[in-house]
């Protein structure tokens, strides 16, 4: 049984798309952000991709009145873009940076630059004990050829696992941000059987915005008509999550996405709709306990252990081209060795040596020796992660079954 209500929490929540020297009208959309975020009564913003630490002081400077409270999440070459503004006092942070997250030579997509991680702030209000999670999972590109599926996987069950170990203490756990997964997709199906919670759309009781919740949809403005053009309604990405522990219970009473160019002005915040939710937070009776071992989440865990394996394997044939390439660039580094000592030595006199091109191709081999031992390493480490992470799945499957087994 559950009493009346204790407190109602809204939430805001938006990737601001704010990448210095290219998103388009950046400065612009930012300032708007923050007037938005000054006028509406939310007692919580979480922001992904706010990329310049200088946009983050703008905001901070401006948002400080009503949120008196923020903290901004540094991680990997150019930041985690993660940052947070509250009402109520921050108790504590933490980072936690993915392990696997992209490639450092795919530049056109910068993912690795970025570092993506989850953070994680507590606050307390009126006794309740929030955990409150932010991340950025890395993005998709193309759903067809999905390369990036593997580190996508790995992320969420990272972040599931995150989770699990650090909201032992919290009466509500909240997490948002952009996630880069289809709800139907196995990474937030893995996500949320394993925590355990529950959507703010499939839960809320009333809503107003985009069909179907879309975040990325045709009528922005700053979206790629192209990438959507296989969902003509657009697709969901970003998300706000919450369970409720031990004697609380929480409910989304009401979830709002926008739709477009924001109120009264000619774009929109973002390439992203904004996701904004009232979570009413109950005290139950009676303490809930543990739930039972459900079928499915062997099912999921064990679709998402099969993913892994397929990148272990593509990481695995990586590894071993780019040791071979590092192998042939040694070997011919050798030989040029060799000739030029047997040139000193005057072993043939009679030719002049070609000094130009031996230097050309010394400086060639060098650099391909270089290169391919970098990324022999880097994919060591990719391999490396990919098994621990199938040998954590098959121990958890190991253990859902014994449970399963004994019922």
């Amino acid at each position: 049984m559950e009493t009346d209500p204790l407190l109602q929490l809204r939430v805001f929540d938006l990737n601001c798309w704010a990448i210095r020297y290219l998103s388009k009208r950046r400065q612009e959309r930012i300032g708007l952000i923050g007037d938005t975020l000054s006028q509406e009564g939310f007692d919580l913003a979480l922001l992904q991709e706010v990329w310049s630490e200088s946009d983050y002081g703008e905001l901070k400077q401006k948002l400080a009145a009503r949120y008196p409270n923020s903290h901004y999440f540094k991680s990997g070459v150019i930041g985690s873009g993660l940052c947070v503004f509250s009402r109520y006092p921050i108790l504590d942070t933490f980072l936690y940076q993915y392990s696997l997250n992209g490639y450092p030579y795919m530049l056109q997509h910068g993912d690795w630059f970025c570092g993506k991680a989850v953070g994680l702030l507590t606050i307390k209000i009126r006794g309740v004990n929030f955990h409150v999670y932010v991340t950025h999972l890395h993005a998709e590109y193309c759903r067809e050829k999905d390369a990036y599926l593997p580190h996508r996987v790995v992320q969420a069950w990272e972040l599931a696992q995150f989770i699990q170990h650090t909201s032992k203490g919290a009466d509500v756990v909240l997490l948002a941000g952009d996630l880069n997964m289809h709800p139907g997709d196995v990474g937030i199906r893995l996500l949320r059987s394993w925590t355990g919670l529950r959507d703010s759309f499939a839960d809320t009781e009333r809503f107003e915005g985009c069909e179907d919740g879309c975040t990325l949809v045709p009528a922005n403005c700053f979206t790629s008509k192209m990438e959507l053009q296989p969902f003509p309604l657009g697709i969901r990405i970003d998300y706000i999550l919450y369970k409720g522990l031990s004697r609380f219970a929480v409910k989304c009473d009401n979830l709002v996405t926008t739709t477009g160019t924001a109120p009264g002005h000619s774009i929109p915040y973002s390439d992203h709709e904004a996701v904004m939710a009232t979570l009413c937070v109950k005290r139950r009776e009676e303490a809930q306990g543990a739930g039972a071992v459900e079928p499915e989440l062997v099912d999921v865990v064990n679709e998402a252990r099969t993913e892994v394996r397929v990148g272990l394997h593509a990481a695995e044939r990586q590894r071993y081209s780019n040791g071979r390439m590092a192998i042939l660039a040694l070997l011919l580094l050798l030989l040029q060795v060799a000739m030029g000592l047997s040139s000193l030595a005057s072993w043939d006199s009679q030719q002049p040596f070609p000094k130009f091109s031996f230097s050309l191709l010394s400086l060639l081999a060098t650099v391909v020796l270089l290169v391919a031992t970098v990324l022999y390493v880097f994919h060591t480490i990719e391999v490396r992660m990919l098994q621990g992470t199938e040998d954590q799945m098959q121990l958890v499957l190991q253990a859902l079954q014994d449970k399963l087994s004994s019922m």
